[in-house]
């Protein structure tokens, strides 16, 4: 068997055909491994017969869904390369996403018709796309688009040739840079197989588990789950988009036994009323990171019987980085824990060398897993790649029994609800207001989202106010990524080389955010 993604559904398909490998959380429709693979070799086929081959990339607009993960293991069994578009980015955003990764195919659902007709109407100033691949509602199909379910209803199930392996690219997933540009991390067959492997030797998992997936599959932290559940033999439940009375419902119904649940999620679920009645007794634990988990979310949990499993990850690791073990989940509530079982962690200082027991340090990482490169990006893949070690840019400690306890960022990302913002990113539109002199963007506490980004303005005009900065934004960056208010001040603190002091305005207006 190759060293191909594509080939854990085959596989899994082959040793256990019955076994239910993909439920729909919101129409209950479910799929044994036997028809979920013959569906991906449907979409193989009909993705091939469109011309669509090895090292294509193909962009993927959907919301969750089974068309979302059969397309996904057809592009690695042909060897084309997936490129999972986050959905809640505007057309600017996504155009450049589409015409970076050079991008000539995309497959879209009907809820994103608006955004792709707008990028079909610039035409090649917008994207390099050839062909549009309309999936939903056979009566909204745009004019311009292919049917995806009239396509691979005529399509063959038979089993397609793996046409990649090993070191061939098997995705690309854009994260947002600190130079305000997103960056493509590269991830091959290989690197995404050893995050499997890495995850499956360390975490309390087991054959037939029954695991949600909330998070949507453009992240990391759902596509790398889905890809260790068929490596493992377990039934996953998908939620089209989080809800967190539909997840209490669902742990119950489905007997759910693992999830993973950014903190935020958390926190929503524990604002439902009479949450007390769903049965949760089936649920062993649930992981939860993209951001510190508070020690008082993990105690909240804890009252109900659930232990909270943090998790430390990157995209650029194609997950894994730490993960806390069940016996050390609350004896070591607040650590993240230590590095997975084919993973390497160390905290060191500038010079690189490992700091000292509870002294801060910035956090590298080692193992198979991590990405390739940035896409077209050898510069910051230089800086982020040393001698093995990816730099994470993230701020922990390490106490005296190897527990890593993250603290802050170094590259100033601020991480809203599970999502990674940017402050370059958001800076650089609003800088482009002619009345806006100079700006900084700093991440507050938010009781909703975990933290929310503000804006800390200089205006040239005092007629300038907050409405004005913020339908500015509208339009030119996703919701998650719009401040959430803004101040404004006489000068921006910098030090003696023209570096903003963030800490500084963070000390200045430490909130809470309004929202």
């Amino acid at each position: 068997m190759k060293n191909n993604v594509g080939l854990f559904l085959t596989k899994r398909a082959h040793l256990n055909p019955t076994l239910e490998s993909y439920v729909d959380g919101d129409s209950g429709a479910r799929y044994t491994y036997r028809e979920l693979n013959a569906r991906s070799n449907r979409t193989a086929h009909m993705l091939k017969s469109l011309g669509i081959g090895k090292g294509d990339r193909v962009a993927l607009l959907m919301m969750n869904s089974v068309e979302f993960v059969e397309s996904f293991f057809a592009l690695a069994k042909i060897g084309a390369v997936a490129v999972p578009l986050n959905w809640r980015l505007v057309p600017a955003e996504l155009s450049f996403i589409l015409t970076d990764s050079g991008s000539t195919s995309i497959l879209f659902g009907t809820e994103f018709s608006e955004q792709t007709g707008e990028l079909h109407a610039g035409g090649s100033e917008s994207t390099l796309l050839e062909r549009w691949i309309h999936v939903g509602d056979s009566a909204a199909l745009p004019d311009y688009a292919l049917d995806y379910g009239e396509l691979h209803a005529a399509a063959s199930d038979a089993e397609p040739d793996a046409e990649a392996s090993d070191d061939d690219l098997l995705y690309i997933m854009y994260t947002s840079g600190t130079t305000g540009l997103p960056k493509g991390a590269v991830h091959t067959h290989m690197t995404a197989i050893w995050a499997c492997i890495t995850m499956a030797a360390t975490s309390e998992v087991r054959f037939k588990d029954r695991t949600m997936v909330a998070l949507p599959l453009y992240h990391v932290g759902a596509l790398t789950p889905i890809t260790g559940a068929i490596y493992g033999g377990h039934t996953f439940i998908v939620l089209r988009a989080f809800d967190p009375e539909v997840t209490w419902r669902l742990a119950q119904e489905e007997k759910i036994t693992t999830m993973l649940l950014v903190p935020a999620m958390l926190n929503f679920m524990l604002q439902v009323p009479n949450k007390e009645k769903y049965d949760m007794s089936s649920v062993r634990w649930i992981m939860s990171g993209a951001s510190p988990v508070p020690v008082s979310l993990i105690e909240a949990y804890e009252k109900l019987d659930i232990e909270i499993h943090q998790v430390y990850g990157l995209t650029e690791t194609c997950g894994p980085a730490c993960l806390i073990s069940p016996d050390d989940a609350l004896r070591k509530a607040g650590s993240t824990g230590k590095a997975f079982f084919h993973t390497d962690v160390r905290v060191v200082n500038q010079e690189g060398k490992d700091v000292k027991p509870e002294e801060p340090g910035e956090v590298i990482i080692r193992g198979l897993h991590l990405m390739k490169e940035y896409w077209n990006r050898p510069e910051a893949t230089a800086e982020t790649i040393v001698d093995g070690w990816l730099y994470s840019g993230d701020v922990a400690t390490m106490d005296e029994d190897g527990f890593i306890y993250i603290q802050d960022r170094t590259k100033d990302m601020v991480i809203s609800g599970g999502e990674n913002v940017y402050p370059a990113e958001i800076e650089n539109i609003i800088l482009t207001h002619p009345d806006v002199v100079e700006v900084a963007v700093i991440g507050q506490p938010s009781e909703k989202w975990g933290e929310s980004p503000i804006a800390v303005v200089v205006r040239s005009s005092d007629t300038l106010n907050e409405g004005d900065v913020l339908l500015h934004c509208k339009g030119k960056l996703a919701p998650f990524k719009t401040p959430k208010g803004v101040e404004f001040v006489e000068e921006i603190p910098r030090n003696l080389t023209g570096k903003v002091l963030k800490r500084v305005l963070r000390e200045q207006f430490p909130g809470p955010a309004s929202v």
